[in-house]
């Protein structure tokens, strides 16, 4: 999971794998802190976050170009091997129109969006991790979307008015 973050929020493999290495040592080093009456998850994502932050500052690295290299990686080993080629090609593409919109939001939109998408963060837990209160990320998430969603659009990519494509419309 902290390499899965550190890759959505920085600048590579290479990148992501040190600052994963480095925040399962910070999280191990702060233990004694560790509250179990409460997620452990957020705890560890915020430290994943904290750890980015601190790179992106001292190399000041733009967030934007971290979604690019994960695109140009083609990140797709997640996709079903058994699935269609053309459906399988179409989500890929898909992939990269929303990360290339992402890329274009606020530093704060990104981070949200990916908390909650696609690490299934509820609202309080992105609260804990982005130090914010839970409206905040609720108003947040809200402006996310629709930046997203502008920036779709905007493009010319409209995802939301194209119908699914089925296996016979080719």
């Amino acid at each position: 999971m902290a390499y899965v973050f550190a890759l959505q929020l920085s600048a590579g493999s290479d990148t992501a794998h040190d600052i994963a290495q480095d925040s399962v040592l910070r999280f191990s080093q702060h233990l004694d802190r560790l509250d179990l009456e409460r997620p452990v998850q957020p705890w560890f994502c915020q430290i994943v976050r904290n750890r980015v932050r601190d790179l992106n500052r001292r190399n000041r690295l733009r967030h934007h170009e971290s979604l690019d290299t994960w695109l140009e990686q083609g990140r797709s080993e997640m996709a079903d091997s058994t699935a269609d080629p053309a459906r399988e090609a179409e989500r890929h593409e898909l992939r990269q129109r929303v990360w290339r919109a992402m890329s274009e939001l606020s530093n704060s939109h990104p981070e949200i969006i990916v908390l909650r998408d696609y690490h299934d963060l509820a609202y309080r837990e992105i609260a804990e991790v982005l130090s914010i209160p839970q409206g905040t990320v609720i108003s947040r998430m809200h402006a996310a979307r629709n930046s997203l969603r502008a920036s779709i659009v905007s493009a010319g990519e409209s995802l939301l008015d194209q119908p699914p494509t089925r296996r016979g419309d080719r």
